[in-house]
């Protein structure tokens, strides 16, 4: 099949060159492939020498036996250019997620391994979920995070599993506060945060729900501060991380978020929090998402969307936007 030749083709140049890239760069986890020929519609990523495949749901006008013959194709292509057995590989559909459901279990393996990042451990797990515990994309944005956290007071809402928490304690943040909904991600921090040898009371995670968080008084300071802190009183922070999923209706709240609708009030929130010539980092995968113009007129913005890709996402850049905003 032509096809099938044309996407080993096109492996084959990616790995060439987002692998020499990659190499050069000290990168272990990196995207090879998104859907670059559109009826292969896969993202492709590496794990170490572990590979994740996500398949994009195909339109419903489309013969499933087509869809599992070029399911069929990918695998055995990858398992031919990479020159690695099946059993190295895992395969995914994706499609859009609401609600809780982006937390349910997909599988029970527990199958959790390591990687390296910059200077962090990272613990992912490729078969249990529907996310892998690490999003690629955010590479780029965790190192800046590394290259500014140090002396800062740092706060990550929507924390996932820890992971830009890490690169900021490790980039010598003196305090940083985590939190999120779910307990699933909580015990990965906890579980990255091991690895890594960080913790204690100045590096800590919070369950709890971040639009409430973001409502309470500025001047009650979070209990999970450290009191010798001069600004703990009033809550302050120099490096804020927000990063919200585009839609959640988690039954462990009443809070409904629609980032589109509730953005503005969110970063309202960040600012309050953030203690002068602090930082905020905003970014969302929401796509068509506008950026109120309120909030450019009230806040210095800075579009930082190109420079938050690392090159193997340049194909992709709608996969999230970012800015940079300071009071």
């Amino acid at each position: 099949m032509s096809d099938i030749t044309d996407l080993k083709n096109r492996l084959e140049k990616n790995l060439r060159v987002l692998g020499k890239w990659a190499q050069q760069q000290g990168i272990e986890c990196y995207r090879l492939y998104d859907a670059d020929l559109p009826e292969f519609a896969f993202a492709v990523d590496l794990y170490g020498e572990r590979i994740h495949v996500a398949e994009y749901q195909a339109p419903a006008r489309i013969d499933p036996a087509k869809v599992e013959a070029r399911r069929e194709g990918m695998l055995l292509a990858l398992q031919e250019v990479l020159n690695v057995p099946a059993r190295v590989l895992t395969i995914k559909s994706r499609e859009r997620q609401r609600g809780t459901k982006q937390y349910e279990v997909e599988d029970n393996q527990g199958k959790f391994f390591s990687v390296r990042e910059g200077r962090a451990k990272l613990y992912v797990n490729l078969t249990d979920y529907l996310d892998t515990g690490l999003f690629l994309d955010h590479r780029a944005i965790r190192r800046f995070i590394f290259e500014k956290a140090n002396g800062k007071r740092f706060l990550n809402l929507f924390c996932y599993t820890g992971s830009a928490s890490v690169h900021a304690a490790l980039g010598g943040a003196t305090s940083s506060l985590s939190i999120d909904m779910s307990n699933t991600y909580l015990e990965w921090a906890r579980r990255n945060y091991q690895e890594n040898k960080i913790g204690g009371k100045r590096h800590r995670l919070k369950r709890a729900d971040c639009v409430a968080f973001l409502e309470t008084l500025v001047d009650r300071r979070p209990p999970s501060l450290d009191a010798s802190d001069e600004n703990a009183e009033k809550g302050l922070f120099d490096l804020i991380f927000l990063d919200p999923p585009t839609f959640s209706n988690s039954k462990k709240t009443d809070n409904v978020l629609d980032i589109q609708r509730d953005h503005a009030k969110l970063i309202a929130g960040c600012m309050a929090r953030l203690a002068s010539g602090g930082l905020l980092i905003f970014s969302n995968n929401c796509r068509g998402f506008k950026l109120d113009a309120e909030i450019a007129a009230r806040y210095r913005v800075k579009d930082f969307s190109r420079q938050s890709l690392d090159r193997d996402f340049h194909r992709n850049p709608k996969i999230h936007q970012t800015w940079l905003i300071e009071p």
